[in-house]
């Protein structure tokens, strides 16, 4: 493999398609189905309008009556078993390797052994048996290395943000020094540059302050990030050192990143425990941004905050507040593809 000829899309890249792995009695949302399925079925809605959705189910037959309102012109279907519905990191990370579509196939080990994960790390090989994408995309088995594609955001040009609580936690890559995991990435990659956040988190996260959470690219020089002004807030002081280091952060030409604050969500509980909500985990597709909402009116400001980002972009709130009772939103549930991938 050819390093020099590698390229990491960006999700603001025109797309093919997007992946929604769907929850069923099997998996944790056994206690509230049909209120996360009615989430799952505004995201295969608006998908489906824009580009193709790609849905591995138990049975494609009954979540066919489900599906009202969709494009089925853009719905395909894959009967897998799954452990859990959180296609950002079980599903493939797509590069341009010399020219042809990859298939970048990491180990998923439930974000270092935490959750079952057996179903899930088998997906996308399965997926590529099944001759689901196109003929001329490529597939890379990396189950050498463990890699989570919430853990990593990619600007298009060379760059990715992630953070070291997640890359250099426990139970993923341990057999590798940090000097090791930030050469393989660079090499898989061919990176010119790796953005290192060492603050920040949400309380509730079980994915070790993945970076989806926290702080997005939404163009080569503009970063949205999470803001605490709450000083009452457990989160205020790691969130505030983690944009002073945003600031600090500097484009391949040497500048500093335009920065949008998003509101900090606010609290929300299961039982005593708190749940990470966040509003920066939207996900980009052609021609909209998809938005967390929350049933409140810090909702309107995430929408107008992020239409500033993405101004020629519609932006479309989902509520996900049955998402989050999982420990997950939005962009989690949800692997884009680009185009010519489906």
């Amino acid at each position: 493999m050819n390093k020099k000829n590698i390229i990491f899309p960006a999700e603001w890249s025109d797309q093919s398609g997007v992946l929604l792995t769907w929850p069923h009695k099997g998996s944790d949302w056994v206690d509230m189905l049909e209120e996360v399925e009615e989430c799952f079925i505004s995201l295969a809605q608006a998908i489906s309008k824009r580009e193709k959705v790609l849905i591995v189910c138990p049975d494609s037959h009954i979540l066919t009556k489900k599906l009202v309102g969709c494009n089925f012109e853009n719905i395909i279907f894959s009967e897998l078993p799954s452990n859990d519905t959180w296609a950002r990191d079980h599903g493939a990370i797509t590069v341009v390797c010399n020219d042809k579509l990859t298939l970048y196939d990491f180990t998923f080990n439930g974000w270092g052994m935490k959750f079952a994960s057996n179903f899930d790390n088998q997906i996308t090989y399965s997926l590529y048996e099944q001759g689901v994408f196109s003929q001329e995309v490529q597939y890379e088995n990396m189950q050498n290395l463990v890699l989570e594609g919430g853990s990593i955001e990619s600007d298009g040009e060379g760059i990715i943000l992630t953070t070291r609580e997640c890359l250099f936690s426990k139970n993923r890559n341990q057999y590798l020094s940090e000097k090791k995991i930030e050469q393989r990435l660079t090499e898989l990659f061919n990176l010119k540059k790796i953005l290192w956040l060492s603050s920040g988190y949400l309380a509730g996260d079980d994915t070790d302050s993945h970076i989806d959470t926290l702080a997005r690219f939404c163009d080569p020089e503009t970063i949205a990030y999470v803001k605490c002004d709450d000083p009452a807030d457990e989160h205020f002081d790691a969130l505030r050192r983690m944009e002073d280091e945003l600031f600090s952060f500097k484009t391949l030409n040497n500048k500093p990143y335009k920065l949008i604050a998003l509101p900090m969500a606010d609290a929300a509980y299961d039982g005593m425990l708190r749940l990470p909500a966040t509003y920066a985990n939207f996900l980009i597709i052609n021609g909209a941004v998809l938005v967390p909402f929350y049933n409140s009116p810090k909702d309107k400001l995430a929408e107008l905050q992020l239409q500033k980002a993405f101004p020629d972009r519609e932006i479309i709130g989902i509520d996900c507040r049955p998402l989050i009772r999982q420990n997950g939103s939005l962009h989690c549930v949800t692997m884009q593809f680009p185009k010519g991938v489906i």
